[in-house]
This record gives structure tokens, C-alpha cells and sequence, in this order.
């Protein structure tokens, strides 16, 4: 089924992706919004997603996305994106449960099938790479095509990771003969950073604590951390990245105090040997093989002890 057969008899569309969302979430909800408005300017199309960084706001649509979901409404189709479960939705899981119908796209591992349509490819890299094979190619306008290559650039490393295949790449390819500005793309929203965004990466690895023989690495920033750096949640994007390519790690690990005091949200990331979404599950969160993660309340001491015993039988 594509996304205009999905439309028929929709006159009201609701779009989500997962809390704190990435570049994938973000680009995959984007261009679906904006798919849509090329396809069939007669829907109204909504994107509820949580604030995100400033370097997506270029991206045609971002501006328009509501980050305060307290309006009520319901929509005759709901798309849920790169989003495993509905708790994941957060604040815009109220949407989803009154909408007339519903669709979800992702390739969580961990996605069991939520809506009424569920359209899972764990093997993807991406949710945007999904997307495309569900889109009309020759209906796709440069701004869906911005938000595509984000997404699918996101959530392979730059095309580096294991998860980047043949299938990606001719969606890539394509993508960029859309005219796309791949370097200044990239420049924009995965390598340029604040002065305030450095300083707090540099805090973060002063800090950093490495264990297990140097398998494990972990970072760690409080509220009080963020505030002194003059930093929000939504800049801390790349920072788990940079501990990962740290010689010798399995398992990179980035710890942060959400506004909630004592309540840390885990990012994970994996190289060769550790399954990071089964530790992640464990601690009732999601994620992928390589690249997961989970909210944990307590002391970030504490927190990395959980975390290391989970991590003790892959690490044998």
C-alpha cells in the first residue's frame, strides 16, 4: 500500500514520531507533511512532535510543527513514524487514540504492530528510506527530498553505518538528483555546532568514565550541567556519537537529566559486538541493534551500575 493510497477518504492527517526526536523522527514526519501537501493540498495536515534542535529549521514545515499538543483533535488518518510502541508518542499518543485510523511506519526491531496498519522493516535504515519506497518518486518535490536525505543521513552515520545497503543508496541517489545541496545539508544539521553545543560536548568527555577494560563508555550531564553550559535537551544531539568512536569502546553511553529532576534519559550506541537495544528494552525503552536507548530515574551512579550489569553477559 502506498502513502496515496493511504490517503483516500482523508480529509484531516495527524503525524508523530517518538519523544526527543532525531533526525530521522524529524525528517520522516517533515516530509511526510509536505509529501502530503504536494500530493493532496485538500488534507490538513498537523505534525505534532517535541522540540528539536534549531539546525531542522530550515527544513520546510519545521516551523509549523506543534510542540505544545494541547489543542484536541481528531484526525481522520494518524501516522505514527519511526516510533516503536505508543508510550514512545508521549504527549501526542492522545491523537493517535482517538483518530478514525491509523498507520505506522518504522523499522524499530522492537516494534510489535500498534495501529491499524503497521508497515515494519527492521532491515531499513530508516524511516525515511521506508518512506520513499512508499512515495510516487516523480511526485517528489525538493522539500520532501530535503527531509528524506536527513532522515536516511541520520540514522546510517553519514552512510557509514552497517544498515546502509544497496536499496539505501539508490533511494540516496535519487534523492539527490532532486538538486539537493548534500554538503551544506550534512554542514547544517550534523556537523556545525554552537560554541554553547561544544562547550558541553568538551564537559561531557572530560568527565567521560570508561569500564569494563575500555568496552564501556560513559557520559554524563545534569540539569545543572546544561544550565551552566547555556544549553537546552534539544542541543545535545551528536554528543553520544563522539564517545562511540572512542578507541577500544563496544558500547557507547550518554546519560542526561530531562527537566524532570532525577529522571535521566540513556542514549546508547554500539560498534561490533554489543546488542544495545536489548539493554535498552530491558529498561523499558527501544531502539535498534546499534543505536537505542531508555529513561531511567535515580542517581547517575547508580544508573551506570544498572546499566553495566546488563551490559556483563554480552561483554563475556
Amino acid at each position: 500500500m502506498t502513502i496515496d493510497e493511504m490517503l483516500s477518504g482523508a480529509l484531516t492527517v495527524g503525524i508523530a514520531g517518538h519523544v526527543h526526536p532525531d533526525g530521522d523522527c524529524i525528517g520522516s514526519s517533515l516530509a511526510l507533511k509536505n509529501y502530503i501537501g504536494a500530493v493532496r493540498p485538500d488534507i490538513k495536515v498537523t505534525v505534532w512532535l517535541e522540540e528539536f534542535s534549531n539546525s531542522f529549521d530550515f527544513l520546510k514545515g519545521a516551523g509549523s510543527a506543534d510542540h505544545d499538543m494541547d489543542i484536541e483533535q481528531v484526525c481522520d488518518l494518524f501516522f505514527v513514524v519511526d516510533c516503536g510502541d505508543i508510550e514512545r508518542l508521549g504527549a501526542a499518543a492522545k491523537y493517535f487514540r482517538t483518530a478514525k485510523k491509523t498507520v505506522c511506519i518504522d523499522h524499530h526491531m522492537t516494534n510489535g504492530g500498534f495501529a491499524d496498519v503497521n508497515i515494519i522493516q527492521p532491515k531499513a535504515s530508516s524511516t525515511c528510506e521506508m518512506l520513499y519506497y512508499l512515495m510516487d518518486a516523480d511526485k517528489l518535490d525538493y522539500a520532501t527530498a530535503e527531509c528524506l536525505y536527513i532522515g536516511i543521513a541520520f540514522d546510517t552515520g553519514v552512510f557509514r553505518h552497517t544498515n546502509c545497503s544497496l536499496r539505501t543508496m539508490n533511494a540516496v541517489g535519487s534523492l539527490i538528483e532532486k538538486g539537493l545541496d548534500t554538503e551544506e545539508l550534512l554542514d547544517r544539521t550534523f556537523f556545525r555546532k554552537t560554541f554553547a553545543q561544544n562547550r558541553v560536548l568538551g564537559l561531557v568527555l572530560e568527565r567521560a568514565k570508561l569500564t569494563d577494560d575500555g568496552q564501556l563508555i560513559f557520559g554524563v550531564l545534569t540539569q545543572e550541567d546544561r544550565e551552566a553550559c547555556g544549553v537546552s535537551i534539544k542541543d545535545l544531539d551528536g554528543i553520544v556519537d563522539q564517545l562511540r568512536v572512542t578507541e577500544g569502546v563496544e558500547a557507547a553511553v550518554f546519560i542526561y537529566e530531562t527537566m524532570q529532576p532525577g529522571e535521566y534519559k540513556v542514549s546508547m550506541r554500539g560498534n561490533q559486538k554489543l546488542n544495545v537495544a536489548a539493554v535498552a528494552v530491558s529498561f523499558g525503552g527501544g531502539g535498534h541493534i546499534k543505536a537505542a536507548g531508555c529513561t531511567i530515574k535515580g542517581e547517575p551512579e547508580d544508573i551506570i551500575e544498572k546499566l553495566r550489569e546488563r551490559f556483563f553477559d554480552q561483554l563475556m
